[in-house]
């Protein structure tokens, strides 16, 4: 006959109201509602509006931060259409509420990315211009402390429709896009935060890609050639193909890591706009809930976790561009209550 009478469970606690900061996996009885509760993983994956950029709607702009502190600057400010278009070089902050201005930009610049938080941002490349007419691919480099731009070091390689993002101020990467007499490359770049070097370089020349992830480990993914579906994941020293996106497009937003990235909104040529998100998990992409609104050229927070994403601008249908922001909530930690029967 087993003996049952040594075995012993976990003491559950006691409250009379849920924990303010729990634990994952801690259960816990609150007394006041008579329910039995734990702290788990949740998959809620849905876009969730939020606070409207200031009076200057644009798209094709730069972005940094996280969901909650977030900044956005330069951009184009015209339908997105024919040139010339108008380019600013206006900054804005989000607490993960409402936008606020921030510092200008050193040049009016479109098409452009950038990497690390919103008191601590780098911004590079795009297209410089005044505030009318088209210009051409510029190299300026620029650091922001929460309050002002400051130039430094010049990218090696002026360039626009490039993949960019980076983790910090001093971890970002620059991949592919065009240069300033009008070539496609294929060649990479690292900033570590003073210079910028070259990276390894991609296996065929790509632009209007999106892209998360950091100079030592990153994911591109979308844009052209092709119908816009490759995947491709960087080491810190060379590129490796990856499995597709399951909607092929091009000028696309995402953020995260090399293996937990999240790719959002953009264009299947010649003139479909997407509203569809995919997931991606260090394997495979996966799609998930849609946008409330389908964009393209859209700005996007980098480094924002793949699960509390942010979108911001764009253009949508009708040559119009948008002041709309969404929220992605992807799989977070929430109080759940436990049935037992």
């Amino acid at each position: 006959m087993t003996n049952y009478t040594g075995i012993q469970g976990q003491n559950i606690l006691i409250v009379s109201s849920d924990p303010s900061n729990p634990t994952e996996g801690q259960i816990w009885y609150n007394s006041t509602s008579n329910l039995l509760k734990g702290y788990q993983f949740a998959a809620v994956n849905a876009w969730a509006s939020g606070g409207n950029m200031n009076g200057q709607a644009r798209a094709i702009l730069g972005g940094a931060g996280t969901q909650t502190a977030a900044l956005a600057f330069g951009g184009e400010t015209d339908p997105v259409g024919p040139a010339p278009q108008t380019t600013t070089n206006v900054s804005e902050e989000y607490d993960g509420t409402s936008w606020t201005s921030g510092g200008n930009y050193p040049v009016y610049v479109r098409t452009i990315k950038g990497a690390g938080t919103q008191t601590a941002a780098v911004g590079f490349a795009g297209l410089s211009d005044g505030p009318n007419g088209t210009g051409g691919a510029t190299a300026v480099t620029a650091e922001y402390n929460g309050t002002s731009w400051t130039g430094v070091n010049n990218v090696n390689t002026a360039a626009y429709n490039f993949g960019g993002s980076g983790s910090s101020q001093n971890s970002a990467l620059k991949s592919g896009g065009t240069d300033g007499p009008g070539n496609d490359i294929s060649s990479t770049e690292e900033y570590d935060g003073t210079t910028w070097t070259s990276g390894g370089s991609l296996p065929a020349a790509v632009t209007q890609t999106g892209q998360a992830g950091d100079a030592s480990a990153a994911i591109l993914f979308g844009g052209t050639p092709g119908p816009g579906a490759a995947s491709l994941s960087y080491n810190g020293t060379s590129w490796t193909s990856t499995p597709n996106l399951n909607t092929g497009r091009i000028r696309l937003g995402g953020s995260g890591t090399q293996t937990l990235a999240i790719a959002f909104a953009g264009l299947t040529p010649p003139s479909t706009f997407r509203a569809s998100t995919e997931l991606w998990n260090g394997t495979s992409w996966t799609s998930s809930s849609s946008m409330a609104t389908a964009r393209q050229q859209i700005g996007s927070a980098s480094p924002a976790p793949a699960n509390s994403s942010l979108a911001f601008g764009g253009g949508i249908p009708g040559a119009s561009i948008t002041l709309a922001t969404e929220e992605w909530t992807g799989s977070t930690l929430a109080t759940k209550t436990i049935t037992v029967s």
